[in-house]
Parts: structure tokens; C-alpha cells; sequence
């Protein structure tokens, strides 16, 4: 598996379009997750699956310190462990 912001990108517009209820096309990396509906119930649910795929603990609150898909998938591929 490539652990890259791009590659976490693409399955980031996937989960948040799959919590708000829109097709992925319509999700756009520059705006604010808050904007389509995100929510802090949804935003657990988003970090609790970047542990369960990517292995990493990410808080909650990162969702909004980093609140476009653009800068949460920067914030968290600086997270995951270096590809072997």
C-alpha cells in the first residue's frame, strides 16, 4: 500500500462523502469539511478509520485544525510510517 497524501486524498473524499451523503465528485479538497455537514461524530468516525487502515492514532480535533482534505491528508501522511 502507497501511504501518501494523495493516495489518502482520494480515500478521504471516499469516507466524508460516504458520512455526508454525497457523491464524491461533488467533495472538493479546497473546502472545509465543516461545510458539507461534517460533524465531530463523523469526524471520530473518520479518525477511527485512519487507525483501523493506516495504523495510526489521529485525535478528533485535527479534523478541524486541518479542516480541507488537502491539509488533513498532509497532517496525517506525515504520521504513518515510512513505506519499506
Amino acid at each position: 500500500m502507497e501511504n501518501t497524501a494523495t493516495e489518502l486524498r482520494g480515500w478521504l473524499v471516499e469516507r466524508v462523502a460516504d458520512y455526508v451523503e454525497l457523491p464524491a465528485e461533488q467533495i472538493r479538497h479546497d473546502v472545509e469539511l465543516s461545510e458539507y455537514g461534517l460533524d465531530s461524530v463523523s469526524a471520530l468516525t473518520v479518525c477511527t478509520d485512519i487507525e483501523d487502515r493506516f495504523g495510526v492514532s489521529i485525535e478528533p480535533t485535527a479534523l478541524w485544525d486541518h479542516p480541507t482534505i488537502d491539509t488533513f491528508a498532509e497532517f496525517v501522511s506525515g504520521h504513518l510510517p515510512p513505506r519499506a
